[in-house]
């Protein structure tokens, strides 16, 4: 199987449209903009869900689901989401085709069938939601309210990349209301650690957590925290975003509770949400010119089993053993595939499950079964090593959780290196060319600078450090006083 991929530093933006096809993870589809998310590229998508699903019922949220149409009247209550939402909106406005009186075989829309109201298709659910909302919390009983969705939205991109930036993409979304500010603004900060534990222990991505600046926030939120992840290529990647919303849509929505004390209140609400830009982020995150490098705790097959023969007598001993190896691994929980096919040669398999960024491949001929032995190869550093068949297991564990804080570490280092303090914008302009990463630099604060700096040089403020230190200094832009550095980058 010949990989022929351009390298990473040949065309970093070719190498990552070609990884992700090459590797069966997606493809364009016959609608612009959509994708097709193939087999192995949704079983890794369904490990993610999986795991967030659980950390989110372990804090105590329940999923439901909700229409994927929002009627315009609806999506415009609260201005300032549907003012922002408002260029990628698609809208349905008719309900019926019919057959073309023109031309045979072909349809065309019926002009009686005209909608009373415009449906938008979900950019985002907070209307649908607050919506329902109101009918469902009446007191202080009801609430705190922690609901998460499972769904798909439409944002009409006009550039698209997959997992990166499509019209339609798969995500969740996270909305609760609170009897008290407090209590949301805690629930916004927890939802941004879940996704930071989620990306550092399961992604092995190292992140920073942190808040968006007044004009990078989500349309309609009073604050975004987020986590922000620091690509191959130098590039930012937002990999989660959490929002408090303040009393915004509970107000728009008249979503309001009696207290204990008998009186009416508007709820606190917050939203939060990860889509399929997670996928993007594994694959740029950790692979190489060779295919895929997937952590272990998010690969759908952890180890594979590759038999060396060369006649059926020999394939039937190798295949006895690999059937073993493979019981004894699948009970230590590990998520294991023999590949059993007599219609590709071991070279080609070799090749297919790196491309395809297997943690472990394990090989096993006639000799290992003299031997005792099986060769186990590694993903991550490409390095072999034969081992004993007894204890086999034990030791493929210890293998995939080395892989793991391996991976860890290495995007953490190559994150802590491509964090630049500057001082001044000519250094911060000249490095952002020939380093990239994240620049740590003084801002005055205002909305005017950071759009200049963006107009400039296509850099953007990533985030506010929720650790960063608060000290006198001077922007590097303005020259005005600044209490503290932020971190810009040029992002996806």
């Amino acid at each position: 199987m010949s990989k022929n991929l351009t390298s990473r530093t040949q065309d970093y933006s070719k190498w990552y449209n070609e990884l992700v096809v090459k590797a069966d993870l997606a493809e364009n589809s016959g609608v612009r903009g959509c994708m097709v998310i193939k087999p192995y590229g949704y079983a890794i998508w369904e490990k993610m869900q999986q795991e967030l699903d659980r950390l989110f019922k372990e804090t105590g949220h329940s999923n439901a689901y909700f229409p994927l149409f929002v009627p315009k009247s609806m999506f415009e209550a609260e201005e300032t989401n549907a003012e922002g939402f408002a260029k990628e909106c698609a809208i349905v406005t008719h309900y019926r085709l019919k057959n073309d009186p023109d031309q045979k075989g072909k349809l065309i829309v019926d002009p009686n069938a005209k909608l009373e109201e415009e449906l938008i298709v979900r950019p985002t659910s907070e209307a649908i939601i607050w919506s329902t909302y109101k009918n469902w919390i009446q007191s202080y009983r009801d609430l705190p309210l922690l609901i998460n969705q499972w769904a798909n939205v439409v944002r009409w991109e006009m550039r698209t990349r997959l997992f990166l930036r499509t019209a339609e993409f798969l995500w969740q979304e996270g909305h609760t209301a609170h009897a008290t500010r407090e209590e949301a603004i805690e629930e916004s900060e927890k939802m941004m650690h879940v996704y930071a534990d989620f990306a550092e222990r399961f992604m092995a991505i190292p992140v920073i957590k942190g808040l968006k600046s007044p004009s990078e926030r989500f349309a309609g939120a009073e604050e975004t925290y987020c986590i922000e992840a620091l690509m191959q290529d130098g590039k930012a990647l937002q990999a989660g975003t959490s929002h408090f919303l303040g009393q915004n849509f509970a107000k728009a929505f008249d979503v309001k509770f009696a207290g204990q004390d008998g009186k009416l209140d508007y709820v606190w609400g917050t939203s939060w949400g990860v889509s399929t830009r997670l996928m993007g982020a594994l694959v740029m995150t950790h692979s190489d010119d060779n295919g895929l490098v997937l952590p272990p705790n998010l690969a759908p097959i952890q180890v594979v089993i590759v038999p060396i023969y060369k006649s059926d007598e020999e394939y039937a001993a190798v295949s006895a053993k690999a059937n073993e190896i493979s019981d004894q691994l699948k009970r230590f929980g590990i998520r294991v595939k023999f590949d059993n096919r007599t219609t590709h040669k071991p070279g080609f398999k070799f090749n297919e499950y790196e491309l395809k960024g297997v943690p472990l491949r394990i090989a096993i001929g006639p000799k290992d079964l003299e031997n005792g032995t099986v060769e186990l190869a590694r993903r991550d550093t490409l390095t072999k090593e034969v081992a004993a068949v007894d204890g086999i297991a034990t030791l493929v564990v210890d293998l995939l959780e080395q892989i793991q804080q391996t991976l860890f570490q290495k995007a953490e280092s190559f994150r802590n290196e491509h964090i630049t303090a500057v001082d001044s914008y000519s250094e911060f302009k000249e490095l952002l060319e020939t380093k990239g990463g994240f620049f740590a630099a003084h801002w005055d604060g205002t909305a005017e600078t950071e759009e200049r700096i963006k107009d400039e040089t296509k850099a953007t403020i990533r985030c506010i450090p929720l650790d960063r230190t608060l000290e006198a200094g001077t922007c590097m832009y303005s020259g005005k006083p600044s209490i503290g550095r932020v971190l810009f980058a040029k992002a996806y």
